[in-house]
C-alpha cells in the first residue's frame, strides 16, 4: 500500500484532490462553524491561520496518510476533508475522520466523499479495514457512515463531556469483504 500517491478522486458532487497550502485559508473558514466544532475537535485545540498553513502544507509529503479536499466541482471551492491516518501496514487497516463545512452539507457531498475514499482504500490501496469515532449525538456523520456500510462495533459511553454533557464514543467499521458486497450489489 502506498499512501505517499495523493490521487484526485472525482465524482458527481464533488472532486476530491490533494490540499496545498493555499488551501488553509479555506479551512479556516470552516473550523468557524459552530456545528464543525460542535462535532470535530477540542474546543480547547489551538488552531491558528499560521498553524493550519505549516499543517496544509505539508499533507501532499507525508507517506503514512491521506488528506484530501473536499471540493465542489463546478466551482473548486474548498468544501471539508476526508483524511485516512494512523495506518497500521501489518493489519492493513486505517482509521478515518472527515470534516464537511456548512455549504457541502444536506447535498449528499459528506455521503460521496466517504465513498469515494473508501472506495479508493479497499480497491486500489488494499486496505482490509477503515474504522471511525463519532460522538453518539452526531446523528448526520452516523447516518453518512451507516450508508455507505460502516457497522457499530462499540459504544464508549458517556465518554467525553462536550457543551457540559457527557456523549458517547462510538467505534464504527468497514471490512474489505463487507464493501466489496456492497459495492457488487449496487452494480
Amino acid at each position: 500500500m502506498n499512501l505517499s500517491v495523493k490521487p484526485v478522486l472525482t465524482g458527481e458532487k464533488t472532486v476530491l484532490r490533494p490540499f496545498t497550502e493555499s488551501d488553509a485559508d479555506g479551512i479556516w473558514q470552516l473550523i468557524q462553524d459552530p456545528e464543525v466544532v460542535r462535532f470535530t475537535f477540542e474546543p480547547s485545540t489551538e488552531l491558528t491561520p499560521e498553524r493550519l498553513r505549516s499543517w496544509y502544507a505539508t499533507r501532499a509529503d507525508q507517506p503514512d496518510r491521506l488528506d484530501l479536499a473536499v471540493t465542489d466541482p463546478a466551482t473548486g471551492e474548498l468544501l471539508g476533508e476526508v483524511v485516512l491516518h494512523e495506518w497500521d501496514p501489518t493489519a492493513r487497516s486505517c482509521t478515518f475522520r472527515t470534516l464537511i463545512g456548512p455549504r457541502g452539507r444536506g447535498r449528499g457531498i459528506g455521503t460521496e466523499a466517504t465513498r469515494l475514499i473508501v472506495g479508493h482504500a479497499f480497491e486500489q490501496l488494499g486496505l482490509h479495514r477503515i474504522q471511525l469515532e463519532v460522538y453518539g449525538h452526531n446523528h448526520r456523520a452516523r447516518r453518512v457512515y451507516e450508508k455507505v456500510g460502516f457497522v457499530v462495533e462499540g459504544v464508549r459511553r458517556e465518554a467525553m463531556l462536550r457543551d457540559g454533557e457527557w456523549v458517547d464514543d462510538v467505534l464504527m467499521a468497514i471490512l474489505d469483504h463487507e464493501w466489496a458486497a456492497l459495492t457488487a450489489t449496487a452494480r
